[in-house]
């Protein structure tokens, strides 16, 4: 079974979210307080069945979309763990390295599934690009109404915010360049 490696690693990731999400939001520690574990434990578990909802509504055609899935599902994975492991309050930079390499993450999900098509060049790279930079605001967006507006970060929350996305689209845009030129590379034959 080629694929097994592939399914087990996507099952890892996902029950691994699902356990830390329930942690932050039953376990009580004042990490997870104002921190909207609550909407992160549904809103997660949702993202964690995109893909395969996704592809079931496209027919179910083989091979699973095993690499779009776990990448689509990492970056949640790793926010959580940053904030089990209070990653984000003992660590400067551990925000601005999750909003760059979560957006390259997440992006890859988009450019993994579009190189199961016919998209490719200016518009495989338009389109991952704009994923990550559109994703990027909808997340400030999210973060400000279920916890900045009403925290003490609200007075540096612009700054950071400008900061996040400039590192989201970064992220994003890093990885449509990859997901354009690594298919053009040529392949050695071994």
């Amino acid at each position: 079974m080629k694929r097994a490696p592939a399914l087990w690693l996507d099952l890892a990731v996902k029950l691994s979210l699902v356990t830390l999400l329930a942690f932050g939001a039953f376990s009580g520690l004042e990490r997870f307080a104002g921190k909207a574990f609550g909407w992160r434990l549904v809103g997660y578990s949702v993202a964690a069945l995109v893909v395969p909802a996704l592809w079931a509504a496209r027919g179910r055609r083989p091979p699973y979309p095993f690499a779009a899935d776990t990448l689509f599902v990492l970056p949640f994975l790793i926010d959580t763990l940053g904030n089990a492991l209070n990653l984000y309050d003992t660590i400067d930079w551990w925000d601005d390295a999750n909003h760059f390499v979560n957006w390259a993450l997440l992006s890859g999900a988009v450019a993994a599934a579009l190189l199961r098509t016919r998209v490719k060049g200016a518009e495989l790279f338009a389109l991952v690009a704009g994923f990550g930079g559109v994703t990027a605001i909808l997340w400030e967006v999210g973060e400000y109404f279920a916890f900045i507006r009403n925290s003490p970060e609200l007075a540096t929350a612009y700054t950071d915010t400008l900061g996040d996305l400039a590192l989201g689209l970064s992220g994003a845009t890093l990885t449509a360049a990859i997901a354009v030129i690594v298919p053009r590379l040529p392949r050695s034959r071994t």
